[in-house]
């Protein structure tokens, strides 16, 4: 029955994708806002279909703060990757540059306001990456960065990639440590299970800090907040 729920969800979920995609660009003429619109009804879409086709609910441990910050998050799976975009407040979020250079989707994506990070290109990626992470923070908006780099299996605890403290410093925004479980339900794959993913949200880490400590902070709140048992 999960294969089939799966099946379905990946069918429906895509051609509702491109018809999205379709009607961001085609309002993006008008102006950032209505585009902008549509992205987060993407978002809502992903999360009836996730909620009534494969039965996943979520539940929330922890204040999401209301003013801008940047968001580090424990990154399991895709499901958090479009989440994001529902829960917080027009984020910008950094993502691989592949993806924010897909025809029609890259560019929409580059229109409601991405950080694309090539992770080929070395110190010129970094400098990118400052660059447009003040360009968020002076627009007052909040930043999410998954600082390990990519989706990591359950448990797993690899370091930081430099991106992160670049960012951080240049962003002067303080930082909130978040994590999920949403690798136990969407696992790397096709098959996605029912059940609950819980955010939690940490306490916030002032700006400012040295790059050793900001680091050795967000690594140990995202994985301890990981572990930590469901209340």
């Amino acid at each position: 029955m999960n294969l089939v729920r799966s099946l379905l969800f990946n069918l429906i979920f895509y051609l509702g994708t491109l018809l999205y995609v379709l009607a961001g660009l085609a309002v993006s003429v008008i102006g950032v806002k209505p585009m902008r619109a549509v992205v987060h009804g993407w978002s809502n879409f992903h999360h009836f279909l996730t909620r009534h086709l494969i039965g996943i609910e979520e539940r929330f441990e922890g204040e999401l703060p209301s003013s801008p910050v940047l968001f580090t998050i424990k990154h399991q799976s895709m499901y958090e990757a479009v989440a994001t975009l529902r829960v917080f407040s027009t984020p910008v979020v950094v993502m691989k540059r592949q993806l924010s250079h897909m025809p029609l989707f890259g560019w929409l994506t580059q229109r409601y306001g991405v950080i694309g990070v090539d992770r080929e290109a070395g110190s010129a990626a970094l400098r990118n990456l400052v660059k447009a992470g003040k360009a968020a923070a002076a627009n007052g908006r909040p930043v999410v960065i998954f600082p390990e780099g990519t989706r990591v299996p359950v448990g797993e605890q690899p370091g930081l990639k430099p991106g992160f403290a670049a960012l951080y410093r240049a962003t002067g925004l303080p930082v909130v440590p978040v994590a999920m479980d949403a690798g136990l339900v969407w696992p790397r794959g096709l098959v996605k299970r029912p059940g609950v993913v819980t955010w939690r949200i940490g306490e916030t880490i002032p700006p400012g800090l040295p790059r050793g400590e900001i680091e050795a902070r967000v690594h140990q709140a995202i994985n301890d907040l990981e572990r930590r048992p469901a209340s």
